[in-house]
């Protein structure tokens, strides 16, 4: 019987700009924009292969697949496969672990210049008249903020941490950093409430885990330069965002950047939706052209290599 590849949620790795006919040649392949969770059994049941990125895989659904041989994950994180049963029936499970580096942390620098310079809100307060209306030649929404000497704390000193380190040297910032692999020389390591207490801007890039889980908290954020701000475009669960809204209430910091947040899309009533001194973007920072075509390539290399039975990027354990 012919090879079934289930492309589960293909839609916002490939909007329409990449294509998917590098699998066509291994067998046949089953498109989805979008899967329900309540129909991931069901269009998943006669695959020898699932390629993800979002939608959940349980023990369920591996149960129900009997020639299910490999799950490719088309993100770096994999949290949506059930590792313990795939080890169990011996499904490979393979990610994409290095993909973005530049795109994160260019858009990283993006969050942080909006923060410093509020290029978006001045172009919008021009668009809306304000300008026009203006008694004087130029004006600004909010203080600009020069970043040449200023301290960015980066928390995860991993290869997205250290291109944001590597950026922000190129604007005479200095650069302190907590968790990681050894920095320049120029680059300060310090205890975690350190960078907290020091920086001026802080910078998140570490996976999430059990052990982090919550870890920016109200006791975190109290030690926070009144002037300081956060950005964060690793995991949304790192922080406790009720605590960070209470934070941006009371002017604890002077603002915030998220492309991440605990739960996406967000529910109404997120705390913080609607603090004026929270930027939020729709985790985008690896959406770039670039980096989702390295997405693909790997992923379809992922794919050839497991069905050879030679997996690369395996995760978990066999």
């Amino acid at each position: 019987m012919k090879l079934r590849i289930v492309i589960t949620d293909g839609f916002t790795l490939n909007p329409g700009d990449l294509s998917w006919k590098a699998l066509d040649e291994l067998g046949e392949v089953i498109y989805y924009d979008r899967t329900p969770v309540d129909e991931v059994l069901g269009r998943c049941r006669n695959a020898t292969v699932i390629i993800t990125n979002k939608t959940p895989v349980s023990s369920a659904v591996m149960e129900a697949a009997g020639k299910l041989k490999l799950i490719a994950v088309t993100a770096t994180g994999y949290n949506v496969i059930d590792i313990a049963a795939a080890k169990k029936k011996g499904i490979t499970v393979c990610n994409v672990p290095a993909y973005g580096t530049h795109s994160v942390a260019q858009h990283t620098f993006a969050l942080l210049l909006e923060l410093s310079n509020h290029a978006g809100a001045n172009a919008a307060s021009v668009q809306a008249g304000e300008w026009y209306r203006s008694p004087d030649w130029c004006y600004s929404k909010q203080p600009l903020t020069e970043l040449k000497n200023k301290i960015i704390g980066i928390i995860g000193l991993g290869k997205i941490g250290t291109q944001v380190a590597m950026i922000a040297m190129a604007f005479g910032m200095k650069v302190i950093y907590f968790h990681g692999k050894k920095g320049l020389k120029d680059w300060t390591p310090v205890k975690l409430h350190e960078l907290f207490m020091q920086a001026d801007f802080i910078s998140v890039h570490c996976p999430l885990t059990e052990d982090n889980r919550g870890f920016i908290n109200k006791e975190m954020l109290e030690l926070m330069k009144p002037t300081g701000f956060l950005i964060n475009t690793s995991r949304g669960q790192l922080i406790v965002e009720k605590d960070l809204a209470g934070a941006l209430q009371k002017r604890k910091l002077a603002g915030a950047a998220l492309d991440v947040l605990s739960a996406e899309p967000p529910l109404p009533g997120h705390p913080l939706i609607g603090l004026p001194n929270c930027i939020i973007t729709p985790h985008n920072a690896w959406i770039s052209f670039e980096a989702r075509s390295s997405i693909m390539q790997t992923t379809v290399e992922n794919v050839k290599a497991a069905l050879k039975g030679h997996p690369q990027n395996e995760v978990g354990f066999r």
